[in-house]
């Protein structure tokens, strides 16, 4: 069983940076996938971006392709989500997910989700 744990959101301006971070429980998050997801007011949750468990292959959604950076820490059993030059579009619950496989097509284990809030 693995638990995630997301922290970092928060209210900033647009054109602002946010760092996301989701902590894991367990050993096997070093040869997980994990993923970073959004669920914005009416709408259906959609993927953001993954890192694989070695963290040398990144994908990106095209909407935040240039602005948003996943990367993880395998010592410290966390995963990160940078987020710069924020929009007000980008407002949503951000949520963290992992996956033994290197493309899920349904991932096994997710957090809570921590808001963020981009203000125009």
């Amino acid at each position: 069983q693995v638990q995630l744990v997301e922290s970092g959101g928060g209210l900033v301006q647009a054109g602002g940076s946010l760092r996301l971070s989701c902590a894991a429980s367990g050993r096997a998050f070093p040869f997980y996938t994990m993923g970073w997801f959004r669920q914005a007011p009416g709408k259906e949750r959609e993927f953001v971006a993954r890192i694989w468990y070695s963290g040398t292959d990144t994908y990106y959604t095209d909407s935040v392709k240039g602005r948003f950076t996943i990367s993880r820490d395998n010592a410290k059993n966390t995963a990160y989500l940078q987020m710069n030059s924020l929009k007000p579009e980008d407002t949503a619950v951000y949520y963290c997910a992992s996956d033994p496989s290197l493309a899920p097509a349904s991932w096994k284990y997710w957090g809570q989700g921590t808001q963020v809030t981009v203000s125009s």
